[in-house]
């Protein structure tokens, strides 16, 4: 399943990433998922948010530049090994990881990676194939 993660790219001063944060608040838009990368200049804030294409709107109508990108959310077991078994599988299937972060459900069982590759459909056909679930957007925006 693909989801959508918004990528904000924030200059590297104070105060800027205060201001991206809370204009997505002030317009009852709720952060499931943040991985912040930055280099001397400039920072990207990837994103996945509730309502993902709100989130796009009012970022870009606020002069912020912003883009979206198609990821991919994988459940991996909140074990020692767990992520190890994802990537194996991967690697079996020639799978390249542009990048990925992850975050801990509430329940507490699995954690949610979110992968972003660089042939996403080849990347669903190798993970279904291990039988390694992966999330739809519906049910991550309400985790």
């Amino acid at each position: 399943m693909k989801i959508k993660q918004i990528s904000v790219f924030i200059e590297n001063m104070e105060g800027r990433l205060y201001e991206v944060i809370k204009l997505i608040g002030d317009n009852n838009i709720n952060i499931r998922a943040l991985s912040l990368a930055d280099t001397s200049d400039f920072g990207i804030l990837r994103l996945i948010l509730d309502k993902p294409d709100k989130g796009y709107s009012i970022l870009k109508d606020n002069n912020i530049t912003v883009g979206s990108t198609e990821v991919v959310a994988v459940e991996v077991p909140d074990i020692p090994g767990g992520l190890a078994t994802v990537l194996d599988a991967l690697n079996k299937g020639c799978i390249n990881v542009e990048y990925m972060y992850a975050f801990i459900e509430r329940s507490g069982d699995c954690a949610i990676m979110i992968f972003r590759f660089d042939d996403i459909d080849k990347a669903l056909q190798v993970l279904e194939k291990y039988n390694i679930v992966t999330i739809t957007g519906e049910k991550l925006y309400k985790l």
